[in-house]
């Protein structure tokens, strides 16, 4: 599996006069984890039905293969649609059959292989999700957090290109939760596959994905590189991102600008910028995570163009993850990455000041 990239432009969506977003666009790197985000209510779920065509959007486009879903053919959406895995909230199990036919149903569904090629399959992908041994279990013999893992397994067994997390961390533990994004952390490094994760859940968001995105007030607040998102002024992602009540968001989706203004004013003073939570890393033994280097890349040539404050705190990170990897024997790559070097240019900010270069950097 190698992942593909996703590229939607000015996609609108309404339920007849209720507009639930608008000219939303992004564009899913190819192999990498993202994050959507935004308040209850926002149509995050809304979005991920957009993306398989099973709702159709008034407005805009979405790209895949040069093909866009929102306009080709039933039979060409048909064949699309092969390309993606999805875990819905509950694993969306058949209360009927045990595992290993929830599983095999897709392929004995799409595809005409022999039930000896099916069990393989099978048996590889709940393996995969560790959930061998437990193939003939129904799921109301089972925990919530293995019908979570069992989806996701059937969401893998037709090899996607692109796979789909609706809330996987909704109903379980804490413990659990790490679990799980420790398993998507290890999948993206076996598969390179495109993964989008719609979740609520703040540490979810801030040590799993490569990017993150936000839907706020019927529009796409933010979309990029966690470093960015993560280290950003705006009022509303820094709120939702560090789970604060001051800001502009309120119970009733936005509060009042003078309150807003008073409470931002307060945090301002009291928090400035949180220092990055360092992201998962794949478990040992596993290949590393492709995914991290591109996205450094990006990010490396976005620098300049962050304030001060941001470039401060991602270039700690990656002093900081450098010398984590470098204490521990990893193989992590000196920073930046040897395939992008920073040019003496790339270094100065919008001012045409140079900024201090950080450790081990080589100047061309």
């Amino acid at each position: 599996m190698t992942g593909v990239e996703v590229k939607v432009e000015g996609l609108s969506k309404s339920f007849g006069r209720a507009n639930i977003w608008s000219d939303v666009t992004l564009t899913l790197p190819p192999g990498e984890v993202s994050v959507l985000l935004g308040p209850s209510g926002t149509g995050k779920s809304v979005f991920l039905k957009s993306l398989i065509g099973l709702l159709k959007p008034e407005k805009g486009s979405i790209v895949i293969h040069d093909t866009d879903l929102v306009r080709c053919s039933e039979s060409k959406l048909y064949e699309l649609r092969k390309l993606f895995g999805v875990l819905f909230q509950d694993g969306a199990l058949f209360g009927s059959m045990n595992l290993f036919d929830n599983i095999a149903f897709p392929l004995r569904e799409h595809t005409k292989r022999s039930e000896a090629q099916v069990r393989d399959v099978v048996m590889e992908k709940m393996d995969l999700v560790g959930l061998k041994g437990d193939e003939n279990k129904l799921p109301g013999e089972i925990s919530g957090g293995m019908r979570k893992r069992a989806g996701l397994a059937r969401a893998l067994v037709l090899d996607p290109e692109i796979i789909l997390f609706d809330e996987p961390d909704s109903g379980l533990d804490p413990v659990r939760t790490a679990y799980l994004n420790q398993l998507i952390i290890d999948l993206n490094a076996q598969t390179d596959s495109t993964f989008l994760i719609v979740t609520h859940d703040i540490n979810t968001a801030q040590t799993v994905p490569d990017n993150i995105g936000m839907l706020y007030r019927k529009q796409l607040a933010m979309f990029g590189p966690r470093e960015v998102l993560l280290t950003s002024d705006d009022p509303v992602v820094a709120q939702f991102l560090n789970g604060r009540r001051q800001g502009p968001i309120g119970m009733s989706e936005e509060k009042d600008t003078a309150q807003a203004a008073r409470e931002m004013a307060e945090v301002t003073e009291l928090d400035g910028l949180p220092p990055l939570k360092p992201q998962l890393e794949a478990a040992a033994g596993l290949p590393d995570r492709k995914a991290v280097h591109r996205r450094r890349e990006r990010v490396m040539r976005m620098l300049p163009t962050l304030p001060p404050a941001a470039q401060a705190a991602i270039r700690q990170s990656y002093t900081d993850r450098r010398g984590a990897a470098s204490q521990h024997g990893s193989s992590e790559p000196s920073w930046p990455l040897s395939s992008y070097e920073l040019s003496e240019t790339a270094l100065r900010g919008r001012h045409g000041h140079t900024t201090a270069a950080p450790p081990g950097t080589r100047l061309r």
